[in-house]
């Protein structure tokens, strides 16, 4: 299998910009367009100010996302042959029998280019809402277990499991392609959450590692997927990767250490840090995507954390440096089995400056890693 490159979707209004970032993604030869799914965003807003990021004065707070599933009903009648998925939603805040449905319903609209990427969630999306992130590896699993049972079976179900109960419970569309459901790929991270992934998955999209990290962690889904008898050939080794990019290496540093772009390592777990011999600015045992929640930190909170991160965690976290070092380095996960890549350019959070350049120099990535010029 080449090398898949992956872009994010538009994730703010208005509508009319949704819509022709896709086509015009279609038409350069992205693979496929991923959408998150939140409520808030990675920030705190008490730093979205005009003395921390010029953004600020543009854009009102950092918590700004369209609906996933509303966008991409709206991009899928207007694009052809981009797949089209979610990096990731969850089954607390959307019921797994909903999960189905909404997925069925996005594989027709889409004429069967849908992927359905799912995780466990993040405490940031779930407890300021009032919802029960308890045992979230366990409902992801169970989840996934009631969606494929809904999407394999024709006839009433019943499905006893310890947060979700099903009596004569049905889905009775089929898949646009009979016999074809959308893929899953998880956001999975942690050791028992990549088993789930090898016993019931399709593919994977965690966030940014390293090699090293990468290569041991899809050897737990591969050998998760071999004891339960599934093909892993057929498997998609994916991942969600933030990206500095520049013309200079060295600006890519510059721009990596800005408080947005370094402010991202928050949501690493502290074994991160500890391995390296680091401390979290957010304390010990700190878990990482359970524990962030942006909208608790004040101002000099979030600033004083933000510093604390050392270069190195950045550096590991990134794809940053010329098109020349990314495509390296994408290279570098390639050869431990990274099979469809999304680097996310997160540059203009260091530099608005910089937002018409670092596009335009991801597209030299594009071309390099698939061959031919972009249009």
């Amino acid at each position: 299998m080449t090398m898949e490159i992956g872009s994010p979707g538009q994730i703010m209004p208005p509508v009319e910009g949704l819509l022709k970032t896709a086509q015009r993604n279609e038409r350069k030869g992205f693979d496929a367009l991923w959408w998150p799914d939140h409520l808030m965003g990675w920030h705190p807003e008490s730093i979205w100010t005009s003395d921390v990021t010029p953004l600020a004065t543009v854009q009102p707070n950092p918590h700004i996302y369209l609906d996933p599933v509303a966008a991409i009903a709206a991009v899928a009648t207007h694009t052809e042959t981009i797949k089209l998925g979610t990096s990731v939603t969850e089954p607390i805040r959307r019921h797994p029998a909903m999960l189905a449905n909404e997925w069925l319903t996005l594989d027709h609209l889409s004429k069967g280019r849908v992927i359905l990427g799912i995780g466990a969630g993040e405490g940031e999306n779930i407890i300021p809402y009032g919802m029960d992130f308890s045992k979230p590896a366990s409902k992801f699993e169970e989840a996934l277990e009631i969606i494929r049972l809904l999407w394999e079976n024709d006839e009433p179900v019943d499905y006893d499991g310890r947060f979700w109960k099903l009596r004569r419970a049905v889905c009775g569309m089929g898949p646009f392609t009979p016999g074809r459901f959308p893929p899953i790929w998880t956001g999975a991270h942690g050791d028992r959450m990549l088993r789930i992934t090898g016993r019931l998955a399709d593919g994977w999209l965690p966030t940014n590692m390293p090699p090293d990290d990468y290569a041991r962690r899809l050897g737990i889904i591969e050998a998760s997927a071999t004891e339960a008898g599934r093909d892993f050939t057929s498997f998609t080794p994916g991942l969600w990767a933030y990206t500095v990019i520049a013309s200079d290496h060295e600006e890519s540093h510059r721009i990596l250490n800005e408080p947005l772009p370094k402010g991202f390592q928050l949501v690493l777990p502290s074994e991160e840090y500890e391995r390296r011999g680091y401390s979290h600015p957010l304390g010990t045992n700190f878990v990482g995507l359970r524990d962030y929640i942006p909208t608790h930190l004040s101002k000099d909170e979030a600033l004083k954390a933000i510093a604390s991160i050392p270069e190195e965690i950045s550096h590991d976290h990134t794809l940053h440096g010329t098109p020349d070092d990314i495509v390296a380095q994408i290279r570098d996960l390639e050869a431990v089995g990274v099979r469809h890549i999304v680097p996310w350019n997160i540059t203009f959070l260091g530099d608005p400056t910089r937002v018409r350049e670092s596009f335009h120099l991801l597209d030299d990535v594009l071309a390099s890693i698939k061959g031919g010029s972009v249009s």
